[in-house]
C-alpha cells in the first residue's frame, strides 16, 4: 500500500541561533523603555510580550528514532525525523512519536485449534511504527487512549493508544493462527505441522498475520513468538492421560519390534552353529517364551528343565 508520509519541507532554523536572536530582541525591548511616549510604550511591550511568548512555542528538541508530525491548522505538511534543537513555525502542531521497537506481551487466551480442542496460547512481540501518517491518522487513537477526552496527549498517552490498538488485532491474528494447527500429532496419522512441533513456520505465519492487520495503522512487527500453549484447564487431564496411553504405545511398539528381532537372532545361531535342532512345535514353544520374557513388565523366573528335548 502506497504511504502518504512524507519529508518536512517547512522552514525550520537551529535552535540555538533562533535562542540568540529571541535573547538580543529581548534586549532590546528592555534598553528601548523610555525612549518613547508611556502610552506607546505600553503598547510595544503588550505586542512584544504576545510576539515573545509565541516564539516559545517554536522551540522544539528531536531525539534519535524520534519524529514530529507536523499539522498546520489541520493540514499535514509533512514529518520531521532530523535530530536535533531546532525552532520551526509557532502554529505547527507537533504531534511527537517515536520509531523506537517495542515489546508486547499477549496473556494467554482460550482457543480452538484444528480439531476443535479448546487450548490456551499466548505470545510476544516486537512492533514499531515505521509510516507516521497512518499511525496518526487513518486510525482513532482517542478511543484507544487511556485518557479520553484530554485536551492535549502525550508521547507516551499516544503509544500506549497504540499499544492497546495491537494488542486487540494481536487477539485476533492469535486466535486465526491457532485455529489453522492442531495442538500435537495425535490427531492425525500423518506428520504435518502443528502448534507444538511448527516452531519457526507457525512463527512466520503468526508475523505475516499480525503485519496484513498492523498495515493499516503503519505499524510492523519485528518479531512475534508463541511463548505459552497447553490445553485448556477442562480437558487437560484428559489429554495427559491420552499422551500417556500414546506413549506407552510407542514404548510397547519398540519393545515388541525388538523383541522379535532378538528371538529372530537366537533362531539363526542355533540353526546356523548346530547346537541343538528343533521341530516346529519347539520352535514355536520357544517363541513363544523369549516373546513372554522379553515383552513382560516384570523380571521373568527362570525354570530349570531337567528333562531332555526329545520324548
Amino acid at each position: 500500500m502506497k504511504t502518504k508520509e512524507v519529508d518536512f519541507k517547512g522552514f525550520k532554523m537551529s535552535g540555538f541561533l533562533m535562542l540568540f536572536i529571541y535573547l538580543a530582541i529581548l534586549a532590546g525591548s528592555f534598553l528601548s523603555i523610555g525612549l518613547a511616549h508611556p502610552m506607546l510604550n505600553a503598547l510595544i511591550w503588550v505586542c512584544a510580550s504576545i510576539v515573545w511568548l509565541l516564539f516559545l512555542f517554536g522551540f522544539m528538541t528531536n531525539e534519535p528514532n524520534n519524529v514530529r508530525v507536523m499539522v498546520f491548522f489541520g493540514k499535514y505538511k509533512g514529518t520531521l525525523k532530523n535530530n536535533g534543537f531546532f525552532w520551526v513555525n509557532p502554529f505547527y502542531n507537533k504531534k511527537k512519536l517515536t520509531q523506537r521497537a517495542r515489546n508486547l506481551d499477549v496473556a494467554p487466551i482460550k482457543v480452538n485449534d484444528k480439531s476443535g480442542n479448546p487450548i490456551m496460547i499466548g505470545m510476544v512481540l516486537v512492533w514499531r511504527i515505521v509510516d507516521t501518517y497512518k499511525a496518526v491518522f487513518e486510525i482513532d487513537t482517542s478511543s484507544l487512549s487511556t485518557t479520553p477526552g484530554a485536551i492535549k496527549v502525550t508521547m507516551g498517552e499516544l503509544m500506549k493508544a497504540f499499544s492497546n490498538f495491537v494488542k486487540v488485532q494481536s487477539d485476533a491474528a492469535l486466535r486465526e493462527v491457532a485455529g489453522h494447527y492442531t495442538y500435537d500429532d495425535n490427531e492425525t496419522q500423518h506428520e504435518e505441522t502443528t502448534l507444538r512441533s511448527g516452531g519457526e513456520l507457525v512463527n512466520a505465519h503468526l508475523v505475516r498475520e499480525l503485519n496484513e492487520r498492523l498495515t493499516m495503522a503503519g505499524i510492523e512487527v519485528v518479531e512475534a513468538r508463541i511463548n505459552y500453549l497447553a490445553y485448556a484447564p477442562e480437558i487437560a487431564a484428559v489429554m495427559l492421560r491420552r499422551q500417556q496411553a500414546a506413549a506407552i504405545i510407542s514404548a510397547r511398539e519398540k519393545i515388541v519390534e525388538g523383541a522379535v528381532s532378538m528371538v529372530q537372532m537366537a533362531l539363526t545361531k542355533l540353526s546356523q552353529e548346530q547346537i541343538v535342532e528343533l521341530d516346529e512345535d519347539k520352535k514355536a514353544a520357544m517363541v513363544s517364551n523369549l516373546l513372554v520374557v522379553l515383552c513382560a513388565d516384570e523380571a521373568a523366573q527362570p525354570v530349570v528343565n531337567t528333562g531332555t528335548l526329545h520324548q
